[in-house]
């Protein structure tokens, strides 16, 4: 039952990050309860990364074990749900009480052909984004390699009238995990600010 209801989750997260996709882009409804997030650590999201950051380093899931990780799967020229998304998880963090140390939150491309580490260095400096906010790319090969282990997709969609030329379809779920590098909970795109930050605060205890 559990394995369905992911398939399930998973494949409805899909946001579409073409021109006049809605903010609200289709997803699986969380409801923003507690026991909604206490509920959401499936052991078959989650595995081995190897990647390069925005600041031009390699680096793989170890490099983030010891504390908690908050993973987001977009894109630079992405208009409306990266940002959003980016920008929600900025006001989440502002609410949660204070000495309490947010995690970590990571950018994964799933433009690698656009998403160089210096353009994602740019993109991450964005002031509305989380202050941590970290972007990581890599080869086609090794952005996929990624994605499969947090069973994301995505998907290229040729705009040939656009000026970008393409956009990316991709799912859209924040997935925060442990220290140990196993899923503690992901959020969808209908938590708000203040659902994340309340169920951050419950699970980081």
């Amino acid at each position: 039952m559990r394995l369905t209801l992911l398939a399930t989750l998973l494949a409805a997260s899909l946001a579409a990050c073409g021109p006049g996709a809605a903010t609200d882009a289709p997803g699986a409804r969380s409801g923003g309860t507690q026991s909604g997030c206490l509920s959401r650590a499936y052991p078959e999201i989650g595995g081995p990364v190897s990647l390069t950051s925005s600041l031009g380093t390699r680096v793989t899931e170890a490099d983030f074990k010891g504390r908690p990780t908050l993973i987001y799967f977009g894109f630079t020229y992405c208009p409306d749900v990266c940002p959003l998304t980016l920008t929600t998880v900025a006001a989440a963090f502002r609410k949660l009480p204070e000495g309490m140390t947010p995690p970590q939150t990571l950018l994964i491309s799933v433009d690698p052909e656009r998403d160089t580490p210096e353009a994602l260095a740019t993109y991450v400096s964005n002031k509305a984004f989380p202050p941590n906010l970290l972007g990581l790319t890599g080869t086609p090969e090794e952005v996929r390699a990624a994605a499969d282990a947090f069973k994301a997709d995505y998907a290229r969609v040729e705009q040939p009238d656009s000026m970008s030329e393409y956009t990316m379809d991709h799912t859209s779920l924040l997935y925060l995990m442990d220290d140990n590098w196993q899923l503690k909970t992901f959020f969808t795109h209908e938590d708000t600010p203040d659902t994340i930050a309340a169920c951050l605060q419950e699970v980081m205890q």
